[in-house]
């Protein structure tokens, strides 16, 4: 036993105590103030308080544990002794952690903490749960938060530990109830016993005394001191409102074109549909209107159109909600009233869909689908039943293409990484022909797929050729070789028998019915490899490229962009001090400047290196961007010129944000300094002042006070700390900041914000938040796709709100526009950009 406990106190280390009580910067012979050596007794005070109550966790944590053991042991010896050390583990009593080696009793308690700047905090890069939180209950008062997240991005910042063992992970997103019970130790001093809420993982507490609310994240305490006005008049218990106004999604600006195939169809009411994150786009390019089906919850990977033209099927990958993984499958939705009719295959398909088609000859009465598992299932629907008609494993190499015969509904072709399939449907069963190349070089890649009018098969493949199969035989019995330099990524087959071809090489050429060339365009670079080909109205066509624009022009040779967006994950995001435009910036080095009120692209400009974070000079006349190598450049706002060039460090710079005064620029960096600019000449000139040292982690968001003398700023491990920017100096004194008015709330940690965060949060589930310019909604984005609507201030515990889904992945940033007329939202692996009208 001793042996036990002297394990224990290896964990907790009271070096920060010591340090401390050692440090002489707030004793008599110090050069501080009075009153800043008694803030700083205060502040140790706090500190010393949060150290008792993580001790008193960890020693209630052990009674807890050695309560458990003792109890599998008196069930042990009532079951006699058994051999299997595995049957101990299951025991029905016993804590999910005891029985695993070596590890169950350290998980629940913190590391050693150091005490920096008035947090106490664990190491860096701990994924430990808190040791105050026990299970928690779904609050069926708030709305159940069905948030996805990709499943690629479900372990981003939480261990295997942390998932399986505390449940404070990414996929556990119910806003979990509060018991709204007390603490259950006793205080060792005479003070009234605070308030508290114990939730899940995070715990909350209130002193009404000295003013403050206390939250516990990953088991780190952050104080919240409130404005002296609500010291009396607060109470934790208190409901919050929802807000009055709600979000209607207005624009989204983006396509994807990168990694999907057939994504883009015109329909006969003269829009265009094609599908971005989780949204499906149906866009009116004469009228400039923007309809949206929004039944998915995750990525969209595929569409179809029915040969009505108003029915449309689209599929979606595998995502995951609050209760639990959300499986794959096919939604068919009418496009006039967009109406979900039919969804199909949740529990069958495996990963994602890849290739969706409905049957042409027997009035589209069957869809066939293709999955992403390892076997590339194929299986064919009578989707108004909802009835699965049959199935097969196509192959175990990427499918790209799957398409019905235009005159025999029995007849499916399939193609992808080194094969052509031709199916026939016989009496349920899938029977498979496999295209022989004989003495045609077999490519490494079938591509596409189209049908001629008398019902030969068209194929494009990776060697640039394009190879004709007579119809119901699996031979070749026409090659076109060589037709591109490159890969065929789309052929269509136009109302008048011209073929159409494009790839790679972003030439798209016409072919006549004999395959002969008519005439080769070549799309401009700028736009990319051509992805998919689509019938336009009259003589036009639709082209989706690799780098997500979708034009539309002729076989002359004549483009227009239609649609355009980011073509990689997307951070930075900044919103005109005056005027209805918006900047965005990320990974693909793309700086884009929009004008909300026209949804049209301003300009755009490629930068050397990827971007992060923006953010407005307060007169309009420049912008700066940060990147992530430690460079900030500044443009001019009209002409997109370089106005000036800078470094600071070697890390990413996380935010940019000038003083309401425009006479300073703040500079946030992973590097964990704040760097600070003086500002001049409208913000064509800058000189630095120097930089804010005091964070122990990277600085992940910062606000100035209205006046422009005051910072506050957040960082990676959840400290909240305020400076004097015109010196670099940090603000200690609660008394002097408590009270502060800030010119925008952006910051994710303290006091006005704090009930935005979910319950079981690690800390990092929230990426960006920002406050209406009148100062009655707070808005925020989060890691599993959501946009939440909260009424501010948002200091209440479990504070409800409305939230919005259509982001596939985290949402990286929010912001309003200056007349709060519209709210702006970014996805960051979804690369798209969401505008939601405030209703």
């Amino acid at each position: 036993m001793e042996d036990g406990f002297s394990s224990y106190s290896s964990l907790y280390d009271t070096s920060s105590l010591l340090q401390f009580c050692n440090d002489d910067s707030a004793s008599a012979a110090s050069s501080m103030e009075v009153t800043d050596r008694i803030a700083s007794l205060e502040q140790r005070v706090q500190m010393q308080e949060d150290e008792i109550q993580l001790l008193k966790s960890a020693l209630a944590d052990v009674v807890r544990r050695l309560n458990l053991s003792e109890e599998q042991q008196a069930m042990g010896s009532r079951r006699g002794p058994t051999k299997d050390p595995a049957l101990m583990r299951k025991s029905p009593s016993a804590d999910s952690n005891v029985g695993k080696p070596a590890r169950p009793m350290i998980a629940t308690l913190p590391l050693r903490p150091t005490v920096n700047n008035g947090t106490i905090l664990p190491k860096k890069g701990s994924t430990l749960p808190s040791p105050s939180g026990s299970g928690s209950r779904k609050d069926t008062s708030t709305t159940a938060n069905k948030s996805t997240v990709r499943r690629a991005n479900s372990n981003e910042h939480v261990g295997t530990l942390t998932r399986k063992d505390s449940g404070d992970s990414k996929g556990n997103r119910t806003r979990a109830g509060s018991t709204g019970s007390n603490s259950s130790g006793k205080r060792s001093d005479s003070k009234q016993r605070d308030p508290v809420f114990n939730a899940g993982m995070r715990r909350v507490t209130h002193c009404k005394e000295e003013g403050y609310v206390k939250m516990y994240l990953k088991g780190r305490p952050i104080t919240m001191f409130m404005p002296k006005d609500q010291v009396d008049s607060y109470c934790l218990e208190a409901r919050a409102d929802l807000p009055s106004n709600k979000l209607k999604l207005d624009w989204v600006y983006g396509y994807r074109g990168r990694d999907c195939r057939s994504n883009l169809y015109l329909l006969p009411t003269g829009e265009t549909v094609y599908f971005i994150a989780s949204v499906v786009v149906l866009f009116n390019v004469d009228e400039q209107l923007q309809r949206h089906y929004t039944g998915h919850t995750d990525d969209i990977k595929c569409l179809a159109v029915h040969p009505d033209k108003i029915t449309i099927a689209t599929g979606q990958v595998a995502g995951t909600s609050s209760d639990g993984k959300l499986a794959p499958h096919v939604r068919v939705w009418d496009s006039v009233s967009l109406n979900t009719l039919h969804v199909l295959g949740t529990g069958f398909f495996d990963r994602a869909l890849v290739c969706l088609a409905f049957s042409k000859s027997n009035g589209g009465n069957t869809l066939c689908v293709v999955d992403d598992s390892n076997d590339h299932v194929l299986s064919v629907w009578d989707w108004q039943r909802e009835d699965r008609l049959a199935e097969v494993k196509c192959s175990n190499e990427s499918v790209f293409a799957a398409d019905f015969h235009p005159t025999d509904s029995n007849i499916v072709v399939t193609c992808g990484k080194s094969h052509l399939y031709f199916w026939n449907l016989e009496k349920g069963m899938l029977v498979k022909k496999q295209g022989l190349f004989e003495k045609q070089e077999k490519p490494k890649f079938v591509l596409c797929v189209t049908f001629a009018e008398n019902g030969d098969a068209i194929t494009g493949d990776s060697s640039g050729n394009i190879l004709v199969w007579g119809k119901g035989t699996n031979r070749i019995s026409h090659v076109i070789q060589g037709a591109h330099e490159g890969s065929i990524f789309a052929l269509c087959m136009l109302r008048n028998g011209t073929l159409v071809s494009g790839g790679k090489d972003r030439r798209l050429i016409s072919w006549d019915s004999s395959y002969q060339q008519i005439q080769t365009v070549e799309v401009p670079e700028l736009f990319g490899p051509i992805r998919t080909v689509a019938e336009g109205r009259g003589e036009t066509v639709l082209i989706g490229t690799t780098k997500n624009f979708v034009l539309q022009g002729s076989l002359d040779g004549e483009f227009m962009s239609i649609t355009q967006g980011h073509t990689d994950e997307l951070w930075g995001l900044a919103v005109h001090p005056w005027k209805p435009h918006f900047l965005t910036c990320g990974y693909d080095r793309q700086v884009c400047l929009w004008d909300s009120s026209s949804h049209q692209l301003i300009w755009s400009k490629s930068m050397e290196d990827t971007a992060q974070s923006a953010g407005f000079h307060p007169s309009g006349a420049v912008v700066a961007i940060g990147t992530q190598t430690g460079r900030w450049l500044v443009l001019d706002t009209d002409s997109k010129d370089l106005v000036t060039v800078h470094t600071d460090g070697n890390e990413q710079l996380s935010v940019m944000r000038y003083g309401p005064d425009g006479n300073f620029l703040a500079i946030g960096s992973h590097d964990n300094y704040i760097y600070i600019y003086a500002v001049a000449e409208n913000g064509r000139k800058y000189s630095r002042v120097g930089k804010c040292s005091g964070h122990s982690s990277f600085i992940t968001h910062l606000d100035w006070s209205v006046d422009s003398q005051y910072l506050v700023s957040n960082s990676g491990d959840y400290e909240i700390l305020y400076w004097i920017p015109s010196v670099c100096k940090q603000v200690v004194s609660v008394e002097t900041t408590r009270d502060i008015e800030w010119a925008t709330h952006t910051c994710t940690l303290g006091f006005q914000v704090f009930g935005l965060w979910p319950d079981g949060s690690d800390g990092t589930d929230i990426n960006a938040v920002c406050r209406s310019n009148d100062k009655r909604l707070l808005v925020t984005g989060d890691d599993f796709g959501k946009v939440h609507l909260f009424a501010y201030p948002c200091s209440q515990f479990r504070a409800p709100s409305h939230f919005y889904g259509g982001h596939s992945s985290h949402v990286t940033n929010v912001t309003f526009l200056y007349n709060d007329s519209y709210l702006v939202s970014t996805g960051g692996k979804d690369m798209s950009v969401m505008q939601w009208r405030i209703v």
